[in-house]
């Protein structure tokens, strides 16, 4: 080990967490887990829903503006330091005495997946059952198995007391199953997100040739007795541009498929690495290069808090006129009454949709009934090998459960005892901040951000030093926001193998800390990427390195670059780089005041001695508006600055 020097600290070696060897599930089931000292970790229930949290908008020339969501609940989950497969059984409900558990399948499931049920357990196919059949029924079952037609609801989980330990949603969304009073009995909540790409993919096609060549509206013309073949005239694909927008399983997919129809295909994805795109022969490109140049536009992205009506009004005008959607992804990340006011102009010239803001929608929507939109009634899973390999994935998921495995499918985890979360909750929530705050300095492009460093410093001996939980949360600030995947501690090392996203870790040992707790500080280094906000780059290789701590029991941030700050990381974030020169204060706070945003906090930081560069950070109650942002981005000392959005 060698000295950390000033701060006397000492350094352990570093412990990757690579994408080429992360460990699986299974590998926390070993008995020779390290000791833990005061972030020992019980395993136990119940377990508890994990926050959905969403990031970031674009940035432009002078500034940028991400959001975040504020972390309302904190992620509680554990691991012992020597689970067993028999401890995990346990937990999942198996008497050990070999009895069979009771599944109970309320809505139809393909065969494959009903055999490997009765493989495992005594199964009970009972369809269309109200709230109080269900709850007379689930009395007496370890599992149940749901589409999105039974609802889950508290009633459900109270009348299972605690017997029933797993609900498997077959399939992707989980917006039927009440997650809280799940956590509060004890249940796991797994799904099946991944068998339907290909179908979707498929469909994504299926609606972009159809809506070239009018085949839904030539039809509907065929049936009423008219032979119209001039006013359906279509458009050929080849050698026309298509953007897709969200380069993730589904949306490769279509674009292995688009480049073989002959089509020319870039792709948006702010955190797709290059080497994928270019694997497939597709350029990866900025969102309005994309829009702007596009021919056709399919949409395969999340629908989170910054994707919600993405497209819009502002968005349709910078297309290309006359451009084509296809949405087969979430219906919220188009603006449809937008939608309808540019199709009405002509600035889009058809759209294809299989998937709306409310399904089913109104029957007297603008949108259903226009005549340059052909609608399909959300199917894009909707095919026989898509339903069966839900079947199986769901069957499978819920089997490993009851069995006592870990499940990367999982969207809830394990508790930590109130005692332990006392003392970690104030650490996770700066984890988590942190993770969340340096993706949000990550520019798009490039090749993505494959390698983090985190570096802990703590009172602990580092080999007691247990940081499982804190990783996890830095790998949910990092790769959630972008992702509709939930990631806790059960599935952050897989999620992020799967992500390419290769985490290292480097712990110091620290006589003391500011709270008297284990840790002293956090830091989050992202290599080889290009920032947003230069200040936070501190190499000429583009390492973003940004570090907090607790203080007072809230998450601090305490240095931005090399340049010191001091705020704290709750409300919303200004980060500017100035001339540091009299007045700067005062300018920044007059904006502000202007225009009702209330400063909560603000620290100012030099990187050396004397009248150079500064970085002030400002901490504000209120969001504030584009002129704000404006007006700021012109005062003349100004460099650079960035908002984030943190509740």
């Amino acid at each position: 080990m060698a000295s950390a020097s000033a701060n006397s600290c000492i350094f352990n070696t570093p412990s990757p967490i690579s994408s080429s060897r992360a460990p699986s599930p299974s590998s926390s089931l070993s008995s020779s887990s390290p000791k833990l000292s005061n972030l020992y970790f019980l395993y136990s229930t119940p377990w508890t829903k994990l926050p959905k949290l969403a990031l970031p908008a674009n940035p432009n020339r002078r500034h940028s503006t991400a959001s975040t969501s504020t972390i309302t609940c904190v992620l509680k989950t554990v691991e012992s330091p020597a689970i067993t497969a028999k401890a995990l059984g346990s937990l999942a409900g198996s008497d050990g005495k070999g009895t069979k558990p009771t599944i109970l399948v309320s809505e139809k499931l393909g065969e494959a997946g009903i055999e490997l049920l009765r493989g495992f357990g005594n199964v009970e196919c009972a369809y269309d059952l109200s709230t109080e059949q269900l709850c007379e029924k689930i009395v007496s079952c370890d599992a149940l198995i749901v589409r999105s037609g039974t609802k889950v609801t508290r009633r459900v989980f109270e009348a299972g007391k605690r017997r029933l330990k797993v609900v498997g949603r077959a399939g992707v969304g989980i917006d039927n199953v009440d997650l809280q009073a799940a956590t509060e009995f004890g249940c796991l909540v797994v799904n099946a997100p991944t068998a339907n790409t290909v179908a979707a993919a498929e469909h994504g096609i299926a609606l972009l040739a159809s809506m070239a060549r009018n085949v839904a509206q030539a039809d509907a013309s065929m049936k009423a007795a008219k032979w119209q073949r001039n006013k359906y005239v279509g458009v050929s694909l080849v050698g026309k541009t298509l953007a897709v927008m969200g380069f993730g399983k589904v949306g490769s997919e279509v674009a292995r498929r688009a480049k073989g129809l002959g089509m020319d295909v870039i792709t948006h994805d702010p955190y797709a690495p290059s080497d994928k795109a270019r694997a497939l022969g597709v350029e990866l490109v900025s969102f309005d290069q994309a829009i702007a140049t596009a021919d056709f536009i399919s949409l395969h992205m999340p629908l989170t808090s910054t994707t919600n009506k993405i497209f819009n009004d502002e968005t349709f005008s910078k297309m290309k006129k006359g451009a084509r959607i296809i949405n087969v992804a979430r219906g919220g990340v188009i603006d449809e009454d937008a939608l309808v006011r540019a199709l009405d102009s002509g600035t889009v010239a058809q759209a294809a949709l299989d998937v709306f803001t409310e399904e089913p929608p109104p029957k007297d929507s603008k949108l259903l009934q226009h005549e340059n939109v052909t609608v399909t009634p959300h199917l894009g899973a909707s095919t026989k090998e898509a339903q069966q390999g839900v079947a199986i994935e769901i069957a499978e998921a819920v089997i490993g459960a009851l069995q006592g495995e870990l499940s990367a499918t999982a969207v809830n985890a394990p508790m930590v005892p109130p005692e332990v979360l006392s003392e970690l909750a104030p650490y996770v929530r700066l984890a988590e901040k942190l993770g969340r705050l340096a993706v949000q300095l990550v520019a798009g492009g490039g090749d993505g951000i494959k390698s983090v460093k985190v570096v802990y410093k703590s009172t602990c001996n580092p080999d007691d030093l247990d940081t499982r939980l804190l990783r996890a949360m830095i790998t949910k600030g990092l790769i959630e926001p972008i992702s509709n995947t939930h990631v806790n501690l059960i599935n952050a090392d897989f999620i992020a193998k799967q992500k390419g996203l290769g985490i290292s870790e480097e712990k110091a040992f620290c006589t003391s800390s500011l709270e008297g707790g284990a840790i002293h500080s956090i830091q989050v280094r992202i290599s080889n990427v290009n920032s947003k906000f230069e200040s936070a780059a501190v190499s000429e290789a583009g390492e973003i390195r940004i570090e907090g701590r607790v203080k007072g029991g809230i998450p601090w941030l305490s240095y931005v670059g090399s340049f010191g700050v001091d705020v704290g990381l709750e409300g919303n974030l200004i980060l500017c780089r100035q001339v540091d020169q009299p007045g700067m204060i005062g300018q920044v706070g007059n904006i502000l005041g202007r225009n009702n945003v209330n400063v909560s906090f603000m620290s100012v930081g030099r990187i050396s001695k004397g009248r150079r560069k500064a970085i002030m950070a400002i901490g504000v109650d209120e969001e504030p508006n584009e002129e704000s942002l404006r007006d700021i981005g012109e005062v003349a000392a100004i460099e650079e600055f960035v908002f984030l959005k943190l509740s």
